[in-house]
């Protein structure tokens, strides 16, 4: 970042929101936007000059989609990406695929919840979490004919940690093991892929799982639709009172805080519209916490991933304290590595392992509950 300020090119076909976006972010001193783009191939060109810290990037474009050039820019050119899209249902869609495809993050057009109108501090936390994200380029993507620019020096790639062998489940899979089992994720910037990653590597008969995910409302329902699609278990935003069960999968929907209460043998969610806590609603620590006064003990695993600030921490040390397994993100997986770092430095992680081991672990907590208990080690 150029004398400490992080420099901001703003994409977007329309001049009034252009505008919007430039003079939301001008009280911010940190913030600088440095051009904008009103299509992109006029972004490609000034993404090249003027090499900016973070772009913000209209999905809805004349000339060329938001998420054809996206894909473009995460593959030859990677940069962080704040993108806006409507909170019509196929405006949701297309913001998750945007997560998908490499973006940071997801607002909603200037003039929504979310959005960058009223005074841009949203959209201004978000640009500062996008400057500290590690990006990493695409592996394939659109033909390099597309875009024929070669990639800046300021390209950084993640290095990816080797995937474990798939899980080897006992009859009756996961579920059969012990009462009360549950799996609690925590996650922000840079989660909806991390989630995915680990729900997708779990079966369908694993136990009940709870995942609050730092995204905006509108968007939260389309993330647990595409979650439905592509994973074994049951996904969806829970309805109050729903009992968490085998092959259930619980999304936290924006803007309202996902807890649990114990009814009985089970586990059953609650939503709220409490306070933010770490200016998040939904929080990670509320769920955690509520974990912890309905009971949870050994008999389940507390995940805290990638992500910007301190949310989840002290939860998942609260987790630890009641017995429950827990599992902290490692940084060089991390697109932020806020969130575990924190909980790290507060002895809250069991374990700190890369994402591509992550669901491996979980799923052995279950199906050797002994063998977890001697392997885990204090950090």
């Amino acid at each position: 970042m150029s004398g400490g300020s992080i420099r901001v090119l703003v994409v977007d076909d329309s001049a009034l929101v252009r505008r919007i976006i430039t003079d939301s972010l001008a009280p911010f001193r940190e913030i600088e936007v440095v051009g904008t783009a009103a299509d992109p191939f006029i972004a490609r060109n000034k993404l090249l000059a003027l090499n900016p810290d973070v772009m913000t990037l209209d999905i809805e474009m004349p000339r060329m989609d938001g998420l054809t050039f996206l894909r473009l820019v995460m593959t030859h050119r990677p940069v962080p990406v704040v993108v806006f899209s409507s909170l019509t249902k196929p405006g949701s869609a297309k913001a998750v695929e945007a997560l998908e495809a490499g973006a940071v993050d997801v607002l909603g057009k200037p003039g929504s919840s979310y959005s960058a109108s009223a005074d841009g501090s949203r959209l201004a936390e978000a640009i500062r979490t996008a400057a500290q994200a590690r990006v990493t380029a695409a592996i394939g993507g659109p033909p390099l004919a597309q875009f024929k620019d070669k990639p800046s020096e300021r390209t950084v790639v993640r290095p990816h940690s080797p995937t474990l062998p798939p899980t080897v489940l006992p009859a009756g899979g996961l579920a059969a093991n012990l009462a009360g089992q549950i799996i609690l994720i925590g996650a922000s910037t840079g989660g909806t892929e991390a989630v995915k990653k680990i729900l997708m590597g779990l079966p369908a008969d694993s136990p009940g799982i709870c995942v609050v995910q730092h995204i905006p409302a509108g968007f939260s329902r389309a993330f647990a639709d595409r979650l439905n699609q592509l994973c074994q278990m049951e996904v969806r935003e829970p309805e109050p009172g729903d009992r968490l069960g085998t092959g259930l999968a619980l999304i936290a929907p924006g803007n309202r805080h996902l807890c649990l209460r114990r009814q009985h043998q089970h586990y059953v969610a609650e939503l709220n519209d409490g306070p933010p806590v770490h200016h998040q609603r939904p929080s990670v620590d509320v769920l955690f916490n509520s974990a912890v006064m309905a009971g949870v003990g050994r008999p389940a695993v507390g995940v805290l991933l990638t992500g910007m600030g301190a949310d989840g921490a002290r939860g998942l040390l609260a987790l630890r304290q009641a017995g429950t397994a827990t599992i902290a993100q490692d940084e060089q997986s991390c697109v932020v590595f806020g969130m575990p770092r924190e909980a790290i430095r507060l002895g809250a992680a069991q374990r700190v392992l890369p994402l591509d081991q992550i669901a491996f672990h979980v799923a052995q907590h279950f199906t050797s509950p002994a063998l977890g208990n001697e392997e885990r080690r204090s950090l």
